[in-house]
């Protein structure tokens, strides 16, 4: 048994040797799957630059994009299946030094737990976003992980995400409280908080317009997943996993009539997420 460690980076040629760099990629336990998808920059370049000759170090330049796509692929198609732990982060993060250790270590440690989520140890809320992650127990795409045994569950019902769900974190974190049931079944200790573990992101800065325009994108499709987690909510309420589509989409004829924009100014996003929702019927 080993750990897989998926790196999932889409146009990311300027960030992903930070990322790299960032990680222990000389561990003889540990495949390290850089999920170039979607790319048209030179992410792929870079990670194989990055990789060396490390055999354990496999780079995917996975033509067609879409994170909880990519997800997908992954979990299905690439892991063996015995991992004991499985890590997820994006290509954009930079690990703290120790982190996989800690992920695997508290999982090991809480055999009832189905995942661990990585801390956020810079930005101007990190202070909020750690306190929430101790609360609420969520899991943030940056950096979390999955028990082995977790992930052989959801290979073995064959459960992928919706190919056009925004964010994979939320409903991954959803089925890992629910045990892959309903919300229900919701136990707040089948995920961690782990306090060893932490992930960096770059910050917005107007001295860097380049990360505004990547905030100005990011908040669209912050308000599509937050209308599409209302019908998430929904489904795992009245019928769990097995109710999920494979598609988003094909559930906004029905739901789409239900939404409206929050105030402003989230309510400006709202109606660009709106129309773009409106667009892909």
């Amino acid at each position: 048994m080993g750990i897989a460690v998926g790196i999932f980076a889409h146009q990311e040629e300027r960030r992903i040797g930070f990322c790299l760099a960032s990680l222990p990629l000389d561990r003889a336990d540990t495949v390290f799957h850089v999920l170039v998808n979607g790319s048209t920059d030179a992410t792929a370049a870079r990670a194989r630059e990055a990789a060396g000759e490390r055999a354990n170090v496999l780079v995917h330049d996975i033509a067609i994009g879409g994170k909880s796509r990519t997800w997908n692929h992954f979990v299905h198609g690439l892991l063996r299946g015995d991992e004991q732990a499985v890590i997820f982060m994006d290509g954009d993060a930079e690990i703290v030094a120790g982190s996989i250790d800690a992920l695997v270590a508290d999982l090991a440690a809480q055999p009832g737990a189905n995942a661990a989520a990585g801390m956020p140890v810079n930005g101007r809320s990190v202070d909020l976003y750690r306190q929430s992650l101790r609360d609420e127990r969520g899991l943030f795409g940056d950096l979390y992980a999955l028990s082995g045994r977790f992930v052989a569950a959801i290979r073995a019902r064959g459960l992928r995400l919706p190919e056009d769900l925004v964010g994979d974190d939320g409903l991954v974190a959803a089925w890992a409280h629910t045990g892959l049931g309903r919300d229900a079944d919701w136990e707040r200790d089948r995920v961690l908080a782990c306090e060893e573990a932490g992930f960096r992101c770059e910050a917005v800065s107007p001295l860097r317009p380049s990360t505004l325009r990547m905030q100005y994108r990011r908040m669209t499709s912050y308000s599509v997943r937050y209308f599409q987690n209302r019908i998430i909510s929904d489904i795992m309420a009245r019928e769990g996993v097995s109710g999920l589509p494979e598609r988003m989409d094909a559930l906004y004829g029905e739901w789409l009539p239900r939404f409206g924009p929050r105030p402003l100014p989230i309510g400006w996003f709202d109606r660009k997420a709106l129309t773009r929702m409106r667009a892909s019927l």
